[in-house]
């Protein structure tokens, strides 16, 4: 015996549901994870802010002693040659005048979208 219910064509509904369901579940923990390791990647470089600008504190010192040390050699110290030499040696070149070595800000200002028009 066939009711009126058992004559009724199967519809998408129920299938497309859950589907999107699903689809909107995915994205949801996909949102929670890139949230989550933005702000562990914030927290790491704010942990290496202070190492990185003693790093480059170091680096200043090391250059200005390294072109102190060209000056002597350049002035005639045996000393102050030797140990340019030794260093030329390692493949360490001293250039005095050179601008120092400026590494990259850890903390970039974050970038403002363009306008739409």
């Amino acid at each position: 015996m066939m009711t009126d219910h058992d004559k009724r064509p199967a519809t998408p509904f129920v299938p497309l549901l859950l589907l999107a369901t699903g689809l909107l579940i995915w994205a949801g923990a996909q949102l929670a994870q890139l949230v989550n390791e933005r702000a562990t990647l914030k927290t790491l470089a704010t942990n290496q802010a202070q190492p990185y600008a003693a790093s480059q504190k170091l680096r200043a010192q090391l250059d200005a002693i390294a072109s102190g040390t060209q000056r002597l050699a350049d002035g005639g110290n045996a000393n102050a040659r030797l140990v340019v030499e030794e260093l030329r040696k390692r493949g360490i070149t001293i250039t005095p005048q050179a601008n120092p070595v400026t590494l990259p800000d850890p903390n970039p200002a974050p970038v403002a979208p363009a306008a739409a028009k």
